[in-house]
């Protein structure tokens, strides 16, 4: 796993060792970015079931300037804690070991919204998927902002989130990756 543009392009970044994370490969990762981006200017990411954090890093490399990385498991933590700091992000990143759930919960109490939520939690867990619609519904998703889903081929995910419509899916094996913008916003 590495970095796969931006101000950190090539960066090496360590994976989570064990069965309790799935590390997105730098093609999909790749493909994802460029589906999206692939480059921004400023704004805030959200990185729910961060894993080893790839893509809130890629995000900040490729110019997000702010990042929050929600992750529980300790030892998908600790290598999270290491790939910011080995990426040099640790002054706009956040970290928190904590449940997803709780994390929303205490994102909502707080004067912050975000132009990127990324939501990549265990395929067996569809009800963490909802937690995209109490952030939107919170108005915790910039207008402008993008939400993009990863889930298995298994799990249907619905038609829109509020104003976000799915505008774009694509396959690889048995991941997708969902896309979601608001309604009139700027596809690819």
């Amino acid at each position: 796993m590495r970095v796969v543009a931006g101000e950190r392009k090539g960066m090496p970044l360590k994976a989570v060792t064990g069965s309790t994370t799935r590390p997105t490969t730098d093609k999909v990762k790749e493909s994802i970015f460029n589906m999206i981006g692939p480059f921004f200017d400023g704004g805030t990411a959200l990185d729910l079931f961060a894993g080893s954090g790839g893509l809130g890093i890629e995000s900040l490399s490729r110019g997000a300037e702010h990042a929050i990385f929600i992750e529980k498991d300790a030892k998908a933590y600790q290598v999270l804690q290491e790939n910011i700091k080995k990426c040099r992000y640790e002054n706009c990143s956040e970290l928190f070991r904590i449940d997803a759930k709780r994390a929303v919960k205490a994102l909502l109490k707080r004067d912050i919204t975000f132009n990127l939520v990324f939501l990549d939690p265990p395929y067996h867990h569809k009800e963490y998927y909802d937690l995209v619609q109490v952030l939107v519904d919170h108005d915790k998703v910039q207008h402008n902002g993008i939400i993009l889903c990863e889930h298995a081929k298994e799990v249907e995910l619905p038609p829109s989130f509020g104003a976000f419509l799915l505008q774009r899916q694509e396959t690889y094996g048995g991941t997708i990756i969902s896309v979601y913008r608001c309604a009139g916003e700027e596809g690819e």
